[in-house]
């Protein structure tokens, strides 16, 4: 198992790219604290995971406060006694051009993808560097490498994610905490369905994106999670500051 006794707290885990990782976290032999604002979602994750015989428990957090934040870090830290592992996972999307975007919806997406980030990462740092290391992976994006219409303000938030990433590698190096980002193409998420089906057509919009994707489908939350897998784990112990790609090779263009 590539992570046995490790603890890892995953934020956004009630769905999606965050399920399926807490899920296969949990497979690999982590302790899992799932991190959602939707309690019913992730108590669901929760549920599957210990039915498979794993180790989980939930939090309810609003990841944008800080004080629900530090909280979370101190409950998980005096549950578990330590946190290996941070997947900042959190996100939402917004397809709407910048001339139409109002300032709530723009601050409201920043805060969500972007500041959840930096909290997380700013409460559970400490911990890390008391006990001799640890991993962050953050969720980025295709459309935090590369521009997109329509998509500005989440461009934007993912961007500053990926260069977050970046920077942070750097000042935590020497604390033995590495830390990476995983871009993914679009995937097969309740957020982007519902998203997509309330601004536009949804047959043709999804038609679209997978024409413009080298392997001409969408990705599977289950194999974003591999990927998550793999920077989270020793498998990639020489590597911080990495932005891996699993967007189907649309960025390779």
């Amino acid at each position: 198992m590539l992570l046995q006794s490790k603890v890892a707290l995953i934020t956004g885990a009630g769905s999606g790219i965050g399920q399926a990782t807490a899920i296969l976290f949990a497979a690999e032999g982590a302790k899992v604290i799932v991190v959602d604002l939707d309690s019913s979602r992730g108590e669901e994750t929760v549920g599957r995971i210990r039915e498979k015989g794993g180790d989980a428990s939930f939090l309810h957090v609003d990841v944008t406060e800080p004080s629900q934040v530090e909280e979370a870090v101190t409950k998980a830290i005096s549950a578990y006694g330590r946190l290996d592992i941070l997947f900042n996972n959190v996100g939402i999307i917004l397809i709407r051009e910048l001339i139409d975007t109002t300032e709530d919806e723009w601050d409201t997406l920043l805060r969500t993808n972007l500041k959840s980030a930096f909290l997380f990462s700013k409460y559970i740092i400490p911990h890390m560097r008391r006990q001799g290391g640890g991993v962050i992976v953050n969720t980025g994006s295709e459309l935090g490498l590369v521009g997109c219409p329509s998509f500005t303000a989440y461009c934007a938030s993912k961007g500053g994610v990926v260069l977050l990433t970046r920077a942070l590698a750097l000042e935590c190096a020497k604390w033995n905490i590495r830390v990476n980002c995983i871009c993914p193409g679009s995937t097969q998420t309740r957020i982007l369905d519902s998203e997509i089906a309330r601004y536009v057509d949804r047959e043709s919009t999804i038609k679209t994106i997978v024409e413009n994707v080298p392997l001409k489908r969408l990705a599977r939350p289950e194999e974003i999670a591999r990927a998550v897998l793999y920077l989270a784990s020793d498998e990639s112990s020489y590597v911080t500051g990495a932005v891996l790609s699993a967007d189907g090779g649309t960025t390779a263009k």
